[in-house]
């Protein structure tokens, strides 16, 4: 079989300045980051719904002994002695109504306060749908398996979202919260940690935020009259931990109000913010994410009826003859796409690069 088309990629394009990258990395901290401490909770608990049309898990011990619990918590339990034992289950071997349930509700960054309501999801551990059902209070517990506090009750009719997945459902402001849940982002020794966000955590992100605080306030970590060099605030009130956490000093003057210095803080501007390079490809859509300049090195490969050769053989003129710098990426994908490269095959081009060492940026494949 011989090539239908012999085709030479030579792309070149210009480089982005160190300035110019720099200003275009420009954002809100709090567009890339959080505070520590300021996290979402999951509370969790088991539950039954009741009231199915004949859907539920009839004869099935786990979800007999739940219903006979809460019939006894209600004062009226299935057996005179309040056990479940063979006559109990015996009563309750065809109940086909009842379902057994997982119930969690995710409480927001901010906390919630004892008597706030929240939605909860319900999920069948048995039975085939949990349409038109009504959940039994359930108490929830908080993310520590080891505290077996109660933090929420919750009940309500359950709302299948999702027509194609019956198990599954929701409760509209369904959950209550029996106390608080708070989310304190202060130490006790007075200090923030500001938590870079995932896509955003790397070495050069963490330093650039870090240089940056400590300039803005460099005045208010001490006294006038107690004046420090850059590099003494740098190395006693704010400290990059890792790729993505930084430490830095509630100043003095705001140790009363430390919302007002969080506030001004997460609103800072942030420049150099650009983490690494990354190509995200998605196999399913054929999708493919570039950030930045992404570079390639000089690669030649055959692909289905292609050559590509994305360095400067003799023979052939470049795409772009009077850029003399490394081939990007996205003039790769451009040129591809141009000659109707079907996506998948232009992610298992992107992945021979990578395999090669010459695609020089992190790449993602979901």
């Amino acid at each position: 079989m011989h090539h239908q088309a012999l085709i030479l990629l030579a792309l070149v394009v210009s480089l982005c300045s160190g300035a110019e990258a720099w200003a275009q990395g420009k954002t809100r901290l709090a567009n890339i980051s959080r505070l520590k401490g300021q996290e979402e909770n999951v509370l969790r608990g088991v539950g039954l719904v009741i009231g199915l049309n004949g859907t539920g898990e009839a004869n099935d011990p786990a979800t007999m002994r739940a219903l006979s619990r809460v019939l006894e918590l209600m004062g009226n339990p299935v057996t005179a002695t309040g056990r479940f034992d063979e006559d109990a289950q015996q009563a309750l071997r065809n109940v086909k109504n009842v379902a057994l349930v997982m119930v969690t509700a995710t409480v927001p960054p901010t906390g919630s306060r004892s008597g706030d309501k929240i939605n909860c999801t319900v999920s069948a551990l048995n039975g085939k749908s949990l349409e038109g059902g009504q959940l039994v209070s359930a108490a929830l517990q908080g993310p520590n398996t080891q505290d077996a506090s109660v933090f929420a009750l919750c009940e309500g009719s359950v709302q299948i979202s999702n027509p194609t997945q019956p198990m599954v459902g929701v409760i509209h402001q369904g959950c209550q919260l029996t106390r608080d849940v708070t989310t304190p982002f202060v130490s006790e020794d007075g200090w923030v940690t500001i938590v870079l966000d995932p896509n955003h955590a790397d070495f050069h992100v963490s330093e650039a935020v870090a240089d940056q605080i400590a300039t803005r306030y460099l005045d208010d970590f001490l006294p006038s009259k107690m004046r420090l060099e850059y590099e003494e605030v740098r190395e006693r009130f704010v400290h990059p931990v890792d790729a993505a956490n930084i430490r830095v000093k509630v100043p003095d003057k705001f140790l009363n109000d430390t919302v007002a210095f969080v506030s001004q803080l997460m609103d800072e501007s942030i420049y150099g913010a650009e983490p690494e390079a990354r190509v995200v490809c998605n196999t399913r859509t054929g999708s493919v994410v570039i950030s930045g300049d992404v570079e390639i090195g000089d690669v030649a490969f055959t692909h289905s009826n292609l050559t590509i050769d994305t360095g400067q053989s003799a023979g052939f003129l470049p795409l772009a003859p009077d850029e003399t710098q490394r081939p990007k990426l996205d003039r790769l994908v451009k040129s591809l796409k141009n000659l109707r490269v079907p996506g998948q095959d232009v992610i298992e081009i992107i992945r021979s690069i990578d395999r090669l060492g010459k695609l020089h940026a992190k790449l993602i494949i979901l």
